[in-house]
C-alpha cells in the first residue's frame, strides 16, 4: 500500500481505523475485556493508572465504536457489565500484525544504540 501511494478513501478507512482504538487506555480496556465481560471497577482496578473519568469517556466511545457493549441489568442495586464485540474481536489479527511488527521495529531501534 505504501510502495503503490495511498488513495485518499485508503488513508480515511485506515484514518478512522486509528482513531477507534488511539490513545493510552482503549486498548489496554479491550484486553482486559477479552477474557471476559467485566464491570466498572473491575476495569478501573485492572487497567492500572487510568481515573474513573477517563475509564469512562474511554468506554463511551468503545462503545460508539461498536467494539464493546454496556449492559445493564435490572437488579437493586444495579449492575451494568462491558464486554467486547464480535466486531472488537475482528481487531485480533490487525493487532497479531502489529504486535509482530512492534517486535521487529523495537529490534531495528535498539540495534541502533
Amino acid at each position: 500500500m505504501l510502495a503503490k501511494g495511498g488513495c485518499p478513501k485508503t488513508m480515511l478507512s485506515i484514518k478512522d481505523a486509528l482513531e477507534a482504538v488511539e490513545g493510552k487506555w482503549k486498548l489496554l480496556i479491550l484486553f482486559s475485556l477479552s477474557e471476559r465481560p467485566k464491570r466498572f471497577k473491575e476495569l478501573s482496578k485492572e487497567v492500572t493508572g487510568i481515573t474513573d473519568k477517563m475509564l469512562s469517556k474511554e468506554l463511551k466511545l468503545l462503545e460508539m465504536n461498536k467494539l464493546i457493549e454496556r449492559e445493564a441489568f435490572d437488579t437493586v442495586p444495579p449492575k451494568v457489565e462491558y464486554s467486547i464485540t464480535e466486531h472488537g474481536m475482528s481487531l485480533e489479527k490487525v493487532l497479531d500484525e502489529l504486535h509482530f511488527w512492534g517486535l521487529s521495529h523495537r529490534s531495528r531501534i535498539l540495534s541502533d544504540w
